[in-house]
């Protein structure tokens, strides 16, 4: 091939790059954004498209954002698709940080009920998509008040029924150590501190970046052990993007959920042994440390899971994907989801 053959294709290919993002960034302005003051919070919510609500909830260390492609997606397909910033992220304001024990599960419920009252308050059940802790969120969701949702799809985060026996933090504790992130997240200030000396735009990185199937560890005073490189599906204006709205926030906020582990697990005995009884999808990535954790697969895919959730209709393991699988396979994931709505 001759040099000015090549360098022309060469130019039309970052001609092809330029226009690409340039129609991604206009696609992204269509996006609406509002403040909604509901109970005792002002949430942040980002929204697109006309018909069936679809209400996209994250995870940690997640935003609205995280759900962009998907919102876009949605919406093309005539749907309203509507993603807040949870309690305590992005630009979502009145949450006290400082106190943990204000991010119980019963809290983060309450604000979507709140929510749905006033952006949707006609409507009889809503569609829900949940991730990581959205997905956990969307699972208690269903538990409590199943008149709220028409079918359910959930990435990650499996539903498993409590224990009586052992808390969760326990349980994690008793399986990976001390050094696991989740039993690090416990102390309040202490990992935020870590974070602080390690900087937002890292510690952000190294989290979207992990793709080993097992536990994370994250040892006192190591950090991450070295600096991952950035996802190949991670832009460097996305993550500039989440570095803007975590230095705004810091992390205690996201951390919070974690630090009332127990408290959850206490709160809920009352629904030791409840069903959910939502139509279900559920989508995990091969290579998430969620699907890792010991005797998971045996529950999903052997039975467990279906008696816990009795409408579950299909589980999907995205071959080859980690945990933050919206982000990485936005094309499939987009799919799964349409493909499982529509039904209903």
């Amino acid at each position: 091939m001759s040099l000015p053959i090549l360098v022309s294709l060469v130019a039309l290919q970052n001609s092809f790059i330029i226009a690409n993002k340039e129609k991604e960034k206009h696609e992204m302005e269509k996006i609406e954004h509002r403040i909604i003051p509901v109970n005792g919070l002002n949430i942040h919510v980002a929204e697109l498209g006309q018909g069936p609500l679809v209400l996209f909830l994250h995870g940690f260390p997640e935003l609205w954002y995280s759900w962009r492609h998907q919102i876009q997606y949605l919406a093309a397909q005539g749907y309203r698709a509507v993603a807040p910033d949870l309690r305590g992220y992005g630009d979502t304001t009145g949450a006290p940080v400082e106190d943990p024990s204000k991010f119980t599960i019963f809290h983060m419920v309450g604000d979507l009920i709140a929510l749905l009252d006033v952006i949707e308050p006609d409507a009889g059940k809503v569609f829900v998509v949940g991730h990581d802790w959205g997905a956990s969120i969307a699972w208690h969701l269903c538990l409590y008040r199943p008149d709220k949702v028409k079918a359910l799809v959930n990435l990650g985060v499996a539903f498993f029924p409590r224990s009586p026996e052992m808390n969760p933090v326990d349980m994690f504790r008793s399986l990976y150590g001390d050094d696991h992130y989740i039993c690090r997240f416990q102390e309040p200030g202490d990992i935020e501190a870590e974070f602080a000396q390690i900087g937002t735009k890292e510690v952000l990185k190294n989290f979207f970046a992990f793709r080993t199937p097992g536990p994370y560890y994250f040892p006192k005073g190591k950090g991450f052990g070295s600096s991952a490189d950035k996802p190949t599906w991670l832009s460097e204006e996305d993550l500039e993007y989440y570095a803007k709205k975590f230095e705004q926030t810091g992390f205690s906020g996201g951390v919070n959920y974690y630090r009332v582990f127990g408290r959850n697990w206490e709160l809920n005995a009352p629904w030791s042994g409840a069903q959910v009884n939502v139509p279900t999808k559920y989508i995990v990535g091969e290579l998430d440390p969620t699907y890792h954790i010991p005797g998971t697969k045996e529950f999903i895919h052997k039975g467990g899971f279906q008696k816990y959730v009795p409408l579950l209709k299909e589980v999907v393991v995205i071959e080859g994907a980690a945990h933050f699988i919206n982000q990485e396979r936005p094309a499939e994931i987009n799919q799964h989801i349409y493909d499982f709505l529509k039904q209903f």
